[in-house]
């Protein structure tokens, strides 16, 4: 886990929950299991190394911006997939729900919120966050349009990456 998360440039805080009764604690209590690893990043948590799963998280940090990508800034918006959001009597949701805006960051300025449902990127529909990433790994350093749904409103955001 340390190498996979160094490799991707990920800061980490190793916990030994043998040694520490609160991180123990708070182990179970964020994730209801009690074997490790478990790995928290931003409000997702992850037992056992689960690789496809910490990539796409990784990937999401972000929104897009990776290692050797085109030299733009990160989004700054924690992302899941909307799909998850959705209530189970509800028309299922598409897109990339916004759980978290970093301070300063290109979605802050823009005016994205928490609560956004990202669904289109420039003219590249989004129905989750793998396709937010792959839409934003294609661009380089500027201005992209996206829309986002908020409240049942449409809105389109430029966004300086």
């Amino acid at each position: 886990m340390k190498e996979f998360l160094s490799q991707k440039g990920v800061p980490y805080v190793e916990k030994y929950v043998d040694q520490d009764r609160g991180a123990a604690i708070e182990m179970i209590r964020r994730s209801g299991q009690q074997g490790v690893p478990v790995t928290v990043i931003g409000d997702e948590v992850v037992v056992g190394f689960d690789r496809p799963r910490l990539e796409r998280i990784v990937a999401s940090m972000s929104a897009g911006a990776q290692p050797g990508g085109k030299g733009r800034r990160p989004l700054g918006a924690q992302v899941a997939d909307a799909s998850r959001y959705a209530l189970p009597s509800a028309a299922p949701m598409r897109g990339a729900y916004v759980g978290g805006i970093r301070q300063g960051s290109p979605a802050e300025a823009a005016g994205m919120r928490v609560g956004d449902v990202i669904v289109q990127v420039g003219s590249t529909p989004v129905a989750s966050v793998d396709d937010l990433t792959a839409a934003l790994g294609k661009l380089g350093v500027g201005p992209v349009q996206i829309t986002t749904q908020r409240g049942g409103t449409s809105r389109t955001l430029t966004v300086e990456l």
